[in-house]
């Protein structure tokens, strides 16, 4: 069965118009296909020019060069326009919005923020309404409840590894999706740092080159977790002496920049941006960072099961601004951290949550974490 046979109704029209948002001046048929054919796997062009003749002009202007365009007053109305209401809070330097961050993302000038920090879902299933309702009734679903251990609750976990093929293509669409719309708001040199897991991290990090970004490395969280390490399900006895998979004792975050625009002291003297602030002077950036589990404290204040500690973050997030100039995004801003460790040494901040109970949670937790005393 091909890739597109397989796609989920419309699928192709949202490959379209993210390829066409991100190219006001519009594209060729030929680059269009090549877009959704990125996004989707291999895509039938008829599909892909019977979508765009029966919406020209409603939807897309075709204009005289061969070039499709999207209609200005279309756009305008289904997502400037909606950006411009959603609701927002902000505390200090930093504003929070609720809202989707695709359609939040198309509504902002190029070459605008300076850098990315974020902690995105992962499969796209465990942050859905039903998986989250099942996440907060503490049973079912795709999320794995760990058991208390000497008196202490454990975080939730994701089990990743029950991800069908289908569900990794979208994940891959998703962020091919996403780092296309991206790519465009960031100046050259901006840095993407994006959290992920040894089981995914590939599938974002391919999804990234795809829309432009190198790949500048990957920054180790050393901090024990509770995924992996079992011995078989039903067979512990048996297999006394088998651990399924490796105990994870590390957390990947994959590190992408956008290309510098000439050398790096001319991105930097331009745009601010191009490296890592170094922690001093005599000490540079390193890409391994020791690190705890997040603290209840801290899990009181921001409840969300993938709260990064601000310890951590304010680390990363000081590093990625190396003047201490611009402004950091968080398009997936769950429970305001990033934000919070932001306004905590001082820089400028804007985070899109899209879960309207997270987004309450951030309001209160952003002024609280950035309160907190921490030790790095």
């Amino acid at each position: 069965m091909s890739g597109a046979s397989k796609n989920k109704p419309g699928r192709v029209r949202d490959a379209i118009v993210d390829a066409l948002s991100g190219s006001p001046d519009g594209l060729k048929l030929a680059e269009i296909e090549k877009r959704v054919g990125r996004v989707l796997g291999p895509t039938p062009e008829s599909s892909i020019r019977s979508y765009l003749r029966l919406n020209t002009p409603q939807m897309f202007v075709r204009e005289e060069r061969g070039l499709y365009r999207l209609n200005q007053g279309e756009l305008s109305f289904s997502s400037a326009e909606t950006v411009t209401k959603l609701p927002s809070c902000s505390f200090g330097k930093a504003t929070l919005y609720l809202g989707d961050c695709f359609t939040w993302l198309q509504s902002q000038e190029n070459n605008h923020f300076h850098a990315v920090v974020t902690d995105p879902p992962y499969g796209l299933v465990e942050y859905s309404p039903e998986q989250q309702e099942k996440l907060r009734a503490g049973r079912g679903g795709v999320w794995r409840i760990p058991p208390s251990f000497d008196g202490h609750a454990r975080s939730p976990l994701p089990r990743f590894t029950t991800l069908n093929s289908e569900e990794l293509r979208d994940l891959h669409a998703f962020f091919v999706r996403w780092g296309e719309l991206l790519f465009p708001k960031l100046v050259p040199g901006a840095h993407v740092l994006v959290a992920s897991n040894p089981l995914l991290s590939y599938r974002v990090s391919d999804a990234l080159s795809r829309a432009g970004f190198e790949r500048r490395g990957e920054l180790v969280r050393l901090v024990m977790t509770m995924r992996g390490g079992d011995r078989p399900k039903a067979a512990h006895a048996e297999f006394s002496e088998v651990s399924v998979m490796p105990r994870s004792m590390w957390e990947p975050w994959l590190i992408y920049r956008k290309p510098l625009e000439g050398r790096a002291q001319d991105n930097l003297r331009k745009w601010k941006t191009g490296g890592f602030r170094r922690p001093s002077e005599d000490k540079p950036f390193g890409d391994v960072i020791e690190s705890s589990p997040t603290r209840k404290g801290e899990r009181l204040h921001g409840p969300h099961p993938s709260l990064k500690p601000q310890s951590f973050l304010r680390q990363i997030v000081r590093a990625v601004l190396p003047l201490g100039e611009g402004t950091i995004l968080d398009p997936f801003a769950g429970s305001g951290s990033t934000l919070a460790a932001a306004e905590a040494v001082g820089y400028a901040s804007i985070g899109i949550e899209k879960d309207p109970e997270y987004f309450a949670v951030a309001k209160l937790a952003i002024p609280k974490l950035a309160a907190l005393k921490v030790n790095r």
